[in-house]
């Protein structure tokens, strides 16, 4: 089953109109545009003549039997595949550094052999290894909410997080019947922060396989890797991010073991990262991540 990218949606809500309905388990090859809905794939395509509506599509939703509220979506994601360039750029009052800004700039980089090769105004050119992540992705919240795609928060949606990649599998907390799911905004390369509001921008296919677990709802999405847990928080400050998210780390390990609270501590400040997804979104988001091995069993 193919999704294609006529199927995109700006918004993530509980009355939007599914692409697809499927039993779970179900595995869906997506097709995505880049974040500026393929409005800059040229050199002379400049940001003063995009239709900002056109901003952030996800491709979806995908209405999940049997998914209901108070569940987890699973999703795991199996194959990135990019297409051949991609698009970057920074622009005035846009960004952690753009006051320092004059105008609008934007390179568009070939893409080929795992390999990003960007070239500068002054023509120095600088290969950079790719490494697929996608910036879009999540469900509905619940009912009476509507959350633009290019802002993050508990359902998922902008979050940049550059460990969304190929073999990572998140969570979400289900709040409407579906879940309804759908992604987009794929980068080729993008360094955490995003603080120039652009990493590689890039359309891609994807391959995803989306499962239920019942009663299992996170509060906020978690990923989990071969090798890591993290949980993603999105808030209006990065403090009360980071906050939140070191909270729910701890409680996450505390409900899996018979640890007491001081080691779990102690054991989080030795062997935890509490990592700046980005800093640009109406809400900031970070990540606390913790690795598996030191603590039999820690899954979700």
């Amino acid at each position: 089953m193919k999704i294609t990218k006529e199927n995109v949606f700006y918004s993530f809500c509980s009355t939007n109109k599914p692409a697809v309905s499927v039993d779970a388990p179900a595995t869906i090859d997506f097709e995505t545009m880049d974040c500026f809905g393929n409005q800059l794939r040229k050199p002379e395509d400049v940001m003063e003549e995009i239709d900002w509506d056109r901003i952030n599509p996800a491709t979806g939703p995908v209405f999940v039997k049997g998914a209901q509220p108070g569940d987890a979506l699973k999703v795991t994601i199996n194959k990135i595949a990019l297409n051949e360039k991609g698009t970057v750029c920074c622009l005035n009052g846009e960004g952690t550094l753009g006051e320092r800004i004059e105008g609008s700039h934007t390179r568009v980089t070939s893409v080929s052999d795992g390999v990003v090769h960007y070239v500068t105004a002054g023509g120095l050119k600088v290969d950079i290894p790719v490494k697929p992540m996608i910036g879009v992705i999540g469900v509905a919240p619940k009912e009476g909410l509507d959350i633009n795609t290019g802002t993050p928060g508990k359902h998922g949606g902008n979050m940049d997080t550059t460990m969304i990649g190929e073999g990572a599998t998140l969570y979400f907390p289900v709040a409407v019947e579906g879940a309804l799911f759908g992604f987009g905004d794929l980068h080729a390369v993008m360094g955490d922060g995003e603080i120039g509001v652009s990493g590689l921008e890039i359309p891609a296919d994807v391959n995803v396989t989306i499962d239920v677990c019942k009663g299992k709802a996170p509060e906020y999405p978690v990923l989990e890797t071969e090798d890591y847990l993290a949980v993603i928080v999105s808030k209006e400050t990065v403090d009360e991010a980071c906050k939140c998210a070191t909270e729910l780390m701890q409680e996450m390990i505390a409900e899996r073991t018979d640890l007491e609270t001081a080691d779990i501590v102690m054991l989080m400040s030795l062997l935890g990262d509490l990592q700046i997804c980005q800093i640009v979104d109406p809400e900031k988001t970070v990540r606390f991540v913790f690795p598996k091995k030191y603590i039999p069993g820690l899954t979700f």
